[in-house]
Order: C-alpha cells, then sequence, then structure tokens
C-alpha cells in the first residue's frame, strides 16, 4: 500500500487485477447493464488511485474502495435516473447458473430452463423497483456476501441501518415476486 500511496502505478494495476472482477460484479448488480458496469468499474478505480492519499487504513483497502465504487454508482443512478430491465443479453448470460441445476436433475430439462430464466428475468427485475439503497445492501449482502459491518463501512451508515435496508428490501422483493415464490 505505501508503494501505491508513493504512485507507484505498477503496484496499484496489482490491485485493479486483484479486485476488478469483484468491483465490476458489484457495481454490475446495482446498473443491470455491462458497458454501464464497467464505465463505473473504471470510475471507481481512476477515483480510487486520484485519491489514494487520502486512504488511512481504518478499513480494509478492500471496503474503501468498495465504497468508492457503490458511492459512484448511486451518484450516477440518481443523476441519470437509471432504471435497467432485463435484457435478452442478460439472459443468455446469466443462464449458466440454471444449467448447472437442469445437469443435476432428470427431465424437463426444457422446462426447467425456461422457468429458471423467467424467475431470473423476474429477480432482476424486481431489483431493479428497489431504491438504489436499498437495491445496494441486497447486493452486498446475498451476492457479494458482505457482513452488516462490512455494508455499513461502505455505505457509511449504521449496521441497524443496514439490517432496516435488508429486511425492507427482502419484504419488497418477497412481494413483488409472490406470484413465482408460491
Amino acid at each position: 500500500m505505501q508503494r501505491v500511496q508513493a504512485g507507484d502505478v505498477a503496484a496499484f494495476d496489482f490491485l485493479v487485477t486483484k479486485y476488478r472482477e469483484r468491483l465490476f460484479s458489484i457495481v454490475y448488480n446495482l446498473t443491470s447493464n455491462r458497458e454501464d458496469a464497467a464505465d463505473l468499474t473504471q470510475e471507481a478505480f481512476i477515483k480510487a488511485f486520484s485519491s489514494i492519499k487520502r486512504f488511512r487504513g481504518k478499513s480494509s483497502f478492500f471496503t474503501w474502495l468498495y465504497r468508492i465504487a457503490v458511492n459512484t454508482t448511486l451518484s450516477q443512478l440518481k443523476k441519470h435516473r437509471l432504471r435497467r430491465f432485463f435484457s435478452l443479453e442478460n439472459l443468455h448470460e446469466e443462464a449458466s447458473s440454471s444449467e448447472i441445476v437442469e445437469t443435476l436433475s432428470e427431465g424437463g430439462k426444457a422446462e426447467r430452463r425456461a422457468l429458471a430464466n423467467e424467475l431470473q428475468e423476474k429477480l432482476n427485475e424486481a431489483l431493479q423497483k428497489l431504491s438504489p439503497k436499498h437495491r445496494t445492501v441486497v447486493v452486498l449482502f446475498e451476492i457479494e456476501g458482505l457482513s452488516h459491518q462490512e455494508i455499513s463501512e461502505v455505505m457509511d451508515c449504521s449496521v441497524g441501518t443496514v439490517r432496516s435496508r435488508l429486511h425492507y428490501a427482502k419484504q419488497q422483493l418477497q412481494a413483488y415476486l409472490q406470484d413465482y415464490i408460491r
């Protein structure tokens, strides 16, 4: 970290390589758009590099970087009021998880694939209906696997607020998906 703070571009490049996929994943799950996610991920790394001297080590570098990425994404969503819905491109790319389920089960593969794709589509649509703050908490907790404490650091709020937002978001998702989870 000292090398990065001293301006060593190669050392920062190592951090970019280490965290690029994880950062892209979080941003993609917030935007549901690959191009926007790639742009916002790059923007987050640029912001991190330009403000690396302000990193004090109070949290892990990963948490600090996530916070920059989440704030950059939320600002973009707020600024442009991005409301992306599930696209056919994403449907094809997300099908890999349903293919795993299909190979483990017998018969009805085409029907199961169609149902899994439909459920994935509805879940992504439901996620996009949540406010950016609620969607962020769900993505960080359920998809990225961060703890309540880590999320509170990333989002600069209390652990209680994280739990409250997560509870509310899960209620909203259940309401949006009630026809599909029965």
